[in-house]
């Protein structure tokens, strides 16, 4: 049932257009205004348009809507898209030894509406036996040594291939192996004079890129420049490709690209490639400048400017409308085949081991490029969006970036609607090239937006409409100065405009709050869509935008008055939704809301903190156990901070001293102003700050200190630590005194005069005898 009320749905849509053109108006003071607020958007410049309390907005319309409510067609203003080809040669059939015309229109100038978009053809042809340059660029490591054999006697077929193509085919040719310098290859003095194996006879010094041939028609003169060549070396697996390929693409003169040709660049290698920030390795850090560096034929600047990045190369082969042709061999396919999607306009092949299917490869490559028609531009401003839809047998699908036609042969016309949009105005004029990639011819757009109004004003500068004080400005009054007001009939007298202007705004700074007129100071509110009026000092209020219930402005039960609802009685809510009643917040004790909050629409609304339903609890409240402490201990102890005024303060606590807890709820236990420990239950009554408490009668006070004990310990504290004091200075001097000892014995043992006579010291001289002595 569901599918068929949407199908009927999407029915109605398709048959109504529901998805029709719309005008989505936003702040609308003039027509300049209405023209850019959207591409679908009209404004009627008729006099007297509006009605009295109309705003000047409703002139911007839909073409059709301003038809519906009066406008007359000749006064809808309605800015159109203007499309002007201003160069448009015809395609050339052939080549002719002159430019060719290959794409259709070359200049276009477009006046856009922004947001309006606007559609124009683009046709090409390839031209006949248009020129083919084609450079062949070849790797000559070692490892190509058998592939250069080949190629030295490739010419006759190589040109009796482009042959098939035009009878103006020119071939160069380049050679490339890496940067001479370490780690890419061996800076030894012979291995960079000879950088081959030692069994190869004939090998060229190491080089970057060297270009060989210019552009010649001349199949001799390829054969010999290329015959003279010889295999050089390196020591890395991935060569200087991008190296070689944008020397190539950017020294125009030297490889002598002509104008009017298909540019080729065939490269031939058997190994990958090194890319930006390789160069780090070398120590290079010059990013690559994406200018020449030949002289005398070979890069200079190999060993100074890092590879270049895969978009820095991409960018400069689509600048000069090169083609790569990417002959590799099967071993690094998947490799090139990546870089080709990154770079446009480019084809892969697979060479055989020896490179003898290299004409074969080109042809294939030529025909793939050529067939297949790519259109897209350059420098495409910001706010500027280009759609290409390709008109032909094989079209590739419709993108912003680029159109694609397949299988397209030599003299097939086929054409691109191109599609641009501009999503803002623009100042000035701006441009931007449409071309088919690998093609010299383009279509330059010039650019520039249409966002002003020409409405053919009268000329009168006190026009009568404007009660002769001002002049007409697409329909709408322009005063002169000294008169306001929307026919200029007011005269602003000793204040200024802007003072007038200001009395009429409230904080957003919105004349009448976008709802009325300024006239001389004071706001004329327009009407509102139903009809009524809008009211107010700045027209702020209207009674048609109040909040609904049931799809019912104020439920049905009650008037909107200035956005609010006004109930009838025994209703309420915002938008009169309820029933007033109290029955849902109705608790047991017979209260609304245990008193803690309030009741609406027949449910409770909770102080802050309190949880529904009833409001009950209170999850983020403070516990009571430390908030109403200072009451318990003057209630039950007549002491704390409150002991004098206990009755006031706590006059919200019914309180009684009881030995054992009757009432239940947590059990608070804190310590009183005095140290004492005090017990007690609190139970919260009908109201936010009502309690009623149990408190036992009996505080577990600490012990009061023994002083008798305290002042003896401390003595014989005292008296032990001198003591201790003492003794250890005695220590201290004893293991001096001794050390000193000691250090003096050691001296006196290391002393030689002690074991020696004293030189000053003589023996006697004289001897007495006691003659009475006998010796008993």
């Amino acid at each position: 049932m569901d599918r068929c009320l949407l199908l009927i749905l999407l029915l109605q849509i398709s048959i109504n257009g529901l998805c029709q053109q719309l005008c989505l108006k936003s702040l609308i003071n003039d027509c300049d205004d209405c023209i850019k607020s959207g591409p679908y958007c009209a404004w009627c410049k008729q006099l007297n348009f509006t009605k009295a309390g109309e705003q000047e907005a409703v002139r911007c319309n839909t073409p059709t809507q301003l038809r519906e409510i009066g406008c007359k067609e000749n006064e809808i203003i309605s800015p159109e898209n203007r499309l002007k080809v201003t160069k448009n040669d015809v395609l050339s059939p052939s080549f002719v030894q002159k430019e060719p015309v290959q794409m259709s229109p070359q200049k276009i100038s477009l006046e856009l509406r922004p947001g309006l978009p606007t559609t124009f053809q683009v046709f090409f042809k390839r031209a006949e036996g248009y020129p083919v340059d084609l450079y062949y660029l070849m790797d000559l490591s070692n490892s190509m040594k058998d592939d250069l054999a080949n190629v030295k006697g490739l010419g006759k077929d190589l040109f009796a291939a482009l042959k098939k193509i035009t009878q103006y085919a020119q071939i160069g040719f380049g050679a490339f192996v890496d940067k001479t310098v370490l780690p890419y290859t061996n800076t030894n003095k012979e291995k960079l004079q000879k950088p081959c194996d030692e069994n190869t006879d004939q090998c060229q010094a190491a080089f970057g890129y060297r270009h060989v041939l210019s552009m010649t028609p001349s199949e001799e003169e390829f054969k010999q420049k290329v015959a003279e060549q010889y295999i050089s070396g390196n020591l890395d697996s991935p060569e200087g490709s991008l190296d070689a390929m944008m020397q190539a693409a950017v020294c125009g003169e030297k490889i002598g690209w002509r104008n009017s040709s298909t540019r080729l660049i065939v490269l031939t290698t058997d190994a990958g490639f090194h890319m930006a920030g390789d160069g780090k390795l070398a120590g290079i850090l010059e990013p690559n400048d994406e200018q020449c560096h030949l002289e005398n034929n070979l890069y200079t600047k190999s060993s100074e400017l890092d590879y270049p990045s895969v978009r820095q190369l991409g960018m400069a082969l689509e600048k000069n409308n090169i083609q790569p042709i990417f002959a590799v061999t099967g071993n690094v396919e998947t490799v090139y085949k990546e870089l080709s999607k990154m770079i446009p306009k480019s084809e892969v092949g697979v060479l055989s081991e020896d490179s003898t299917n290299v004409v074969q490869l080109i042809e294939n490559a030529y025909n793939k490029l050529s067939s297949k028609v790519t259109v897209t531009h350059d420098n495409i401003p910001d706010n500027v969006r280009v759609v290409y839809t390709p008109l032909c047998d094989h079209p590739g699908r419709a993108a912003d970036s680029k159109g694609v036609c397949d299988n397209v042969h030599v003299g097939q016309e086929i054409s691109f609607n191109v599609t641009v949009t501009v999503d803002s105005c623009m100042v000035g004029e701006t441009s931007f090239i449409v071309r088919p990639l690998g093609i010299k011819d383009t279509l330059t757009v010039t650019l520039s937006t249409n966002c002003k109004c020409e409405c053919k004003d009268p000329t009168d500068k006190e026009h009568p409409h404007c009660s002769s004080k001002g002049s007409i400005s697409c329909g709408i009054c322009s005063c002169s100065e000294g008169s306001v007001g929307q026919f200029c009939n007011c005269s602003i007298g000793d204040k200024d405009e802007h003072s007038l202007r200001k009395s009429c705004q409230r904080q957003n700074g919105t004349e009448c709050e976008g709802r009325g007129d300024c006239v001389c100071g004071r706001c004329q509110c327009h009407n509102t869509e139903s009809g009524k009026s809008y009211y107010g000092k700045f027209c702020e209020c209207d009674d048609d935008h109040c909040e609904k219930f049931q799809n019912q402005q104020c439920g049905g039960h009650g008037k909107c008055r200035c956005g609010n609802c006004e109930c009838d009685e025994g209703f309420e809510g915002t938008a009169c939704q309820c029933r007033r009643s109290t029955e849902g917040c109705q608790t047991s004790n017979n209260t609304v809301c245990n008193g803690r909050g309030t009741c609406k629409c027949n449910q409770c609304v909770c102080n802050e903190g309190y949880k529904l339903p009833q409001c009950k609890t209170c999850l983020g409240c403070p516990d009571p156990c430390q908030t109403k402490l200072n009451c318990i201990e003057c209630l039950g102890f007549e002491s704390g901070p409150f002991e004098k005024n206990c009755s006031v303060a706590c006059s919200g606590i019914h309180h009684a001293s009881v030995h054992k807890f009757t009432i239940p709820g947590k059990e608070c236990q804190q310590k009183d102003s005095e140290g004492c420990w005090i017990k007690f239950k609190m139970d919260q009554l009908v109201g936010k700050d009502n309690y009623t408490a149990e408190i036992l009668s009996i505080r577990d006070c600490p012990k009061p200190p023994d002083v008798t004990a305290i002042i003896g310990g401390s003595v014989a504290g005292a008296l032990l630590i001198g003591i201790l004091l003492l003794m250890l200075i005695k220590l201290l001097i004893y293991m001096k005194d001794l050390k000193e000892f000691r250090k003096f014995e050691n001296e006196k043992k290391k002393s030689k005069w002690a074991e020696a006579d004293n030189p000053l010291f003589q023996n006697a001289t004289t001897t007495v005898a006691n003659p009475t002595f006998t010796g008993e």
